[in-house]
């Protein structure tokens, strides 16, 4: 009795994991060696994957810069919490502080905390990292194409500034400057891990990289030989292999989960600026599977299992329940819409994932609260619902940053679609198989009484204001 009773006191006072999430822009699904990228040479992740676990089903909840970033660091789907889209330099909202955040929850349990990079959260200072649970922010408040420079950009672009915490300590960032910053947010992060090694830490590092306009640092512009896409993989690789580097150095990699995903699919239209989403539909900006499904690897020896593969649904939704969990963290009050998913993530032997029940799924809105998708919990049943979408329809991506120009496409009734076994999307299976349909229907009609859907002009119960500009 008193060698259990000892077991579990030392188990409830076993140091909690340092967590590290490592967050690309508009990264394709076949980007990186791991998930069969040929373009660049990828060590890193290639090891990254060899100690880790390799996740070929991990989607975002929609497949758009703003709304994608709220959903992985509040649990919630992005209109529940007021965010829709990308938000502009002259957003007046942002994610409301009174949302528990990642951050904030984890701060809760004496990490130390901090946002490296893109944040795009809301600009204004009451939006800022410093005010979520992040105790430092070093990096750009909204995305690096939003600014004078970009060819493509609207007139009236205010500056690009880089902050630290709220400072401004760059007004106007130019080309040479965007070429510095994969590598400043890098130095950014190790000095981060030296600072906090000796207590639990949460590192948020979300690369502005690789969406327009692409930009590598001096050491990496040609090196791939490959193009300046290329060349951009392999410094986000290399940033990797520094941080993997520090917490070897530190003898913090047994005691750190180490995070590996991207924002959404790849923004097509830029061509041989954009990335690839393989043998999937679509990109960026669209509900098939090239839009939101992401290249995923977590890394944490001895819990997570080493040079495995899962092809087993996740969503970025279930990152913070999941983490929760393994902190002993109480979750957020407000309602929260992922599920922890440790068992898939750490291997377990038949895991079933927490949203594969018959009335539960996940739900793909995009645009302005429009319900445009929903797939059951085990991830093998898509119904897409009828919208309009994107696609270049054949046709090839820009050149030299200058994007094609997208055709607008309708579907006009409900598509069903076995992504087990058809995971291009390109086998409508809606008159074969009544029961899925009319399951899925349901599970639309759920998602549409509790958060809305401009498609059909539904307004939810349950929706949640943005923070808002006094």
């Amino acid at each position: 009795m008193f060698i259990f009773a000892a077991l579990a006191c030392l188990a409830l006072n076993a140091t909690p994991p340092n967590l590290v999430v490592v967050f690309c822009d508009d990264l394709g699904y076949a980007d990186i060696g791991p998930f069969g990228g040929k373009l660049a040479r990828t060590p890193h992740l290639d090891r990254m994957a060899r100690e880790g676990r390799t996740f070929t089903n991990f989607h975002v909840s929609q497949p758009v810069c703003s709304a994608s970033r709220a959903s992985l660091l509040t649990g919630c789907y992005a209109n529940r919490v007021g965010i829709h889209g990308a938000l502009g330099p002259n957003a007046k909202i942002g994610l409301n502080p009174k949302e528990t955040s990642l951050a904030s929850l984890l701060k809760g349990k004496g990490y130390t905390t901090a946002c490296l990079g893109k944040w795009h959260l809301g600009h204004l200072p009451q939006f800022l990292p410093t005010n979520q649970g992040f105790d430092s922010f070093y990096g750009i408040p909204y995305s690096g194409d939003m600014w004078p420079f970009h060819p493509e950009s609207p007139k009236g672009y205010p500056p690009l500034p880089l902050l630290r915490d709220t400072a401004v300590i760059n007004p106007a960032l130019g080309p040479e400057d965007q070429k510095r910053l994969t590598g400043q947010y890098t130095d950014e992060a190790i000095r981060f891990i030296e600072k906090s090694a000796a207590k639990p830490f949460f590192l948020y590092l979300a690369h502005n990289q690789p969406h327009v306009p692409l930009f590598a640092g001096k050491d990496f512009e040609g090196r791939s030989g490959k193009g300046l896409y290329a060349d951009v993989l392999e410094e986000i690789d290399h940033s990797v292999g520094r941080i993997l580097g520090k917490l070897d150095e530190l003898k913090l990699s047994d005691n750190t989960w180490l995070v590996f995903t991207s924002d959404n699919g790849p923004w097509l239209s830029y061509g041989e600026h954009a990335g690839s989403s393989g043998k999937f539909r679509e990109g960026k900006g669209t509900v098939w599977e090239g839009g939101t499904r992401v290249p995923c690897i977590m890394r944490w020896p001895g819990k997570i299992p080493a040079n495995t593969t899962t092809n087993a649904m996740m969503m970025t939704i279930d990152l913070l329940p999941t983490v929760a969990n393994q902190v002993a963290a109480d979750l957020p009050k407000n309602q929260i819409d992922g599920g922890d998913c440790w068992g898939i993530v750490s291997g377990k032997a038949m895991a079933k994932n927490p949203h594969d029940l018959p009335n539960n799924g996940y739900a793909y809105y995009f645009m302005q609260n429009e319900l445009q998708a929903v797939v059951s919990g085990d991830g093998r049943w898509k119904l897409v619902l009828p919208h309009t979408y994107r696609s270049l329809a054949g046709k090839s991506g820009g050149t030299s940053g200058i994007p094609a120009k997208y055709t607008q496409k309708k579907i006009t009734l409900p598509e069903l679609y076995d992504l087990e076994n058809d995971p291009a999307e390109t086998q409508n299976l809606a008159n074969n198989q009544p029961d899925e349909l009319l399951r899925l229907q349901t599970l639309a009609e759920r998602f549409r009484a509790e958060l809305g859907d401009n498609l059909t002009k539904r307004k939810g119960t349950a929706n949640r204001e943005s923070g808002k500009a006094p």
